[in-house]
């Protein structure tokens, strides 16, 4: 009896699945929605590949359905790329007979790489359309992007080998190479390399090598892109000018701008897209003025230029994953200069040095609790002897600066204890305001922190009232404890080309109103 229900019970089985039959798939009917219209491929650079965006298709009908055919229009000439579904079609542009279940969707991701050539010379947008179907049923979504030309600077490749440049040594001496290539005067297709145009804006890959004895000058306007691990690296004997000027909009027509070279808008305030900006040993006379940095892993890395200061001025500093501006036993004088949120310092002044800074603003957001906006310290621990090896810090002055964060100490000091034999300048804060609680009371005897108990030169924490950190709108409002604090100090206008007419906020901006929200 058990064997005879085993068999009807198997029997069954065998009769329901032979009565199934397999999905069956109906042609489209040219009623498929999609997520947008048109799809913007925002601004991508000649012939550098885009970001990945995304069209999401449904079918909201109860039939099961079967697209004969999503192509792109231009065809095999076209320089979009889709994959639909996770499927790459004939060379990522034709797909046929895709089946979509009913109230079911779909993915189509869609690329870019396109030259300047292929753009519509009138307004440099490339287009194309994504086809679904044919004839009645015919469906379309629009492609849209805008090519910039550009002047690329890149290292050469001979026989697989990229061309290298120095940009240090090693504990045992050897010098470090990194890709790169010097700077030409007569380059095929840029030109002059030492001085930049504004024209068109320029694109580096790897690091542009300034060698001695040259200088380059970049000029108000000009507009300089790197790629990732890419950056600029100026020699011993070389000198770097950046000559920006005031503006007067939001789009910083005259200023100078280094980023990264991602331009879709998601990237606009993404920390480390590229190297740094590497003023070497031996590096001189430098000068800044009205340049905005995004996006680095260190904005300015300047490293022992004793004998020859580092000017900057009227400065921006932003989104840095390492430090904004870091000095290896430099010597820097900077005035107007905002730096915002970095991963380690926003201004690091290391190894000694002489520094002097009026009318800054140092801020630090970053989400940790070990960053700090300032550091000054003389030393470096030998990792081999586990020993100090200490430098002469000659000035650390701060006279009408913020330095402030989102933690409770945002500015640390650091003294070798083993070298007393180098000079040590204890650092001055004067007329400035700093984020600094010293609950534990670590700091109480220290007297290179005898400053913070001086109400007559610093602000201790406070109200420091900035317009939008998250947007890099460090200007202090009507309550800001920074209002009418200072001094003259010798700087007559803000950072913004604004007087100051004998009234001296601190940091780099005159206090405003803001506007109503």
């Amino acid at each position: 009896m058990r064997k005879l229900i085993i068999l009807f019970f198997v029997g069954l089985a065998i009769t329901v699945s032979s009565c199934r039959q397999d999905f069956v798939f109906e042609p489209s009917t040219g009623d498929l929605v999609f997520s947008k219209d048109t799809i913007y491929l925002d601004t991508v650079f000649t012939n550098i590949g885009s970001s990945t965006y995304t069209l999401k298709v449904y079918n909201r009908s109860s039939k099961d359905i079967k697209i004969p055919t999503i192509r792109l229009a231009k065809g095999v000439g076209t320089k979009y790329r889709i994959t639909v579904d996770g499927m790459t079609g004939d060379e990522n542009r034709v797909f046929r007979d895709v089946e979509l279940l009913a109230k079911d969707s779909m993915y189509i991701f869609i690329e870019t790489t396109a030259g300047i050539v292929d753009a519509n010379p009138s307004d440099f947008l490339y287009t194309d359309q994504i086809e679904f179907d044919s004839g009645a049923n015919l469906q379309k979504v629009e492609l849209v992007t805008l090519i910039q030309d550009a002047y690329f600077i890149f290292p050469n490749k001979q026989n697989g080998i990229t061309e290298s440049i120095p940009i240090g040594f090693n504990e045992d001496g050897a010098v470090l190479e990194t890709n790169g290539r010097n700077l030409s005067h007569s380059h095929p297709d840029n030109g002059n390399e030492y001085l930049f145009k504004t024209d068109k804006p320029y694109v580096v890959y790897g690091y542009a090598s300034v060698p001695n004895g040259e200088t380059l000058t970049i000029p108000a306007g000009a507009r300089v892109h790197f790629h990732a691990e890419s950056g600029l690296v100026v020699q011993e004997g070389g000198t770097l000018q950046i000559t920006g000027s005031t503006s007067a909009t939001a789009a910083l027509e005259n200023e100078v701008i280094f980023e990264g070279d991602r331009l879709e808008p998601i990237f606009s305030d993404v920390p480390g897209q590229w190297g740094t900006v590497y003023l070497r040993q031996g590096s001189t006379n430098h000068s800044i003025k009205n340049l905005t940095l995004k996006n680095a892993i260190v904005g300015l890395l300047v490293e022992n230029n004793f004998g020859s200061p580092m000017t900057i001025e009227n400065t921006q500093i932003y989104d840095c994953s390492n430090v904004g501006l870091l000095g290896r036993a430099a010597t820097i004088e900077g005035k107007n200069v905002v730096i915002n949120t970095a991963g380690v310092a926003s201004l690091a002044c290391t190894l000694g040095g002489s520094y002097e800074f009026k009318h800054c603003t140092f801020n630090n957001n970053w989400s940790s609790s070990k960053q700090v906006a300032v550091t000054v310290d003389n030393y470096y621990t030998d990792t081999t002897t586990d020993q100090q090896v200490a430098f002469d810090l000659t000035k650390a002055d701060f006279k009408n600066c913020i330095i402030f964060g989102s933690n409770q100490v945002e500015l640390l000091i650091n003294k070798s204890t083993v070298n007393p034999e180098v000079n040590w300048t204890t650092p001055i804060f004067s007329k400035c305001q700093i984020k600094f609680n010293n609950s534990s009371n670590q700091f109480t005897n220290n007297p290179d922190y005898a400053f913070i108990n001086d109400t007559s030169e610093i602000i201790k924490n406070g109200i420091v009232d900035f317009q939008d950190i998250s947007k890099n709108k460090l200007f202090i409002g009507e309550d800001s404890a920074s209002k009418n604090f200072g001094v003259d100090v010798g700087v007559p206008l803000d950072i913004l080309g604004n007087p100051r007419n004998g009234v001296f906020d601190l940091g780099a901006y005159n206090s405003i109103i803001f506007p109503a929200n």
